[in-house]
């Protein structure tokens, strides 16, 4: 039987390279997220194993019915990537309360809502994988990213908790920090920061920028029986940058 594999954010840069891994692995994708000409653009590179679902995930509301109809089409849920997020870069002293908000909400409660209903699907299955999708971020001390910084470390302590709570039920909950990748958002903002670049390159002992289908790598590992002796952990994929000096 085909796995099934729900990705949010999966329209564009790191969820797109991981749906094309998991689909050249022969798992059934389905794509989540807020632009509908841009899911659908995706789904056509994509190809016939995959299909999307239109849902803001910060209407927490519209998540369980959003997990519903994906049972009802599709009949499973074997794998789960929270990989969908926003940023905001701010200096601390400007954030509002409501910005705050919408970050912690995007980042890691939308993720802890769809963890929740979907491993009630694979609690009956007796088996799934939930994948979340972290940040360097969350280890470093990064100035005017407050507000991603703690969602960030908040899904890396949820990753822990949902491990251990959900292992009896036969479901493995990891996690990727991505380091800094090559997508188009990170090239603006590091091609028009000469400086800024150099330093990403100086601080991470390989030399050079990730690409998103090597974070697809690392996903698609974890999320395959290779690893089925592994749960709860936080895999960096930044070419060495969090141990770089």
């Amino acid at each position: 039987m085909k796995k099934v594999a729900v990705i949010t954010g999966g329209a564009s840069g790191i969820g797109l390279a991981i749906a094309k891994r998991f689909i050249a692995g022969s798992i059934k994708v389905i794509i989540v997220g807020r632009d509908i000409a841009r899911l659908k653009a995706a789904c056509r590179t994509l190809g016939e194993n995959s299909d999307f679902f239109s849902c803001d995930l910060a209407d927490l509301h519209a998540i369980p019915a959003m997990v519903q109809t994906i049972i009802d089409r599709h009949g499973r849920i074997d794998i789960l990537v929270n990989n969908a997020g926003i940023n905001l870069k701010k200096p601390m002293l400007e954030v509002t309360d409501d910005e705050y908000q919408k970050i912690i909400l995007t980042n890691q409660t939308s993720a802890f809502c769809i963890s929740r209903a979907v491993a009630g699907i694979m609690k009956e299955q007796e088996e799934g994988c939930i994948l979340n999708i972290s940040s360097m971020a969350s280890i470093y001390g990064l100035p005017n990213v407050i507000a991603y910084t703690a969602s960030k470390a908040a899904v890396e302590g949820m990753t822990r908790s949902m491990a251990v709570e959900l292992a009896p039920l036969g479901i493995r909950v990891n996690c990727i920090a991505p380091g800094f990748i090559r997508t188009n958002m990170s090239s603006v903002a590091l091609d028009n920061d000469p400086g800024r670049k150099n330093r990403v390159l100086a601080r991470t002992p390989m030399g050079r920028l990730g690409k998103p289908e090597e974070v697809a790598g690392a996903a698609y590992f974890l999320v395959s029986e290779e690893a089925s002796f592994i749960t709860g952990v936080v895999l960096p994929v930044d070419g060495g940058n969090s141990i770089g000096f």
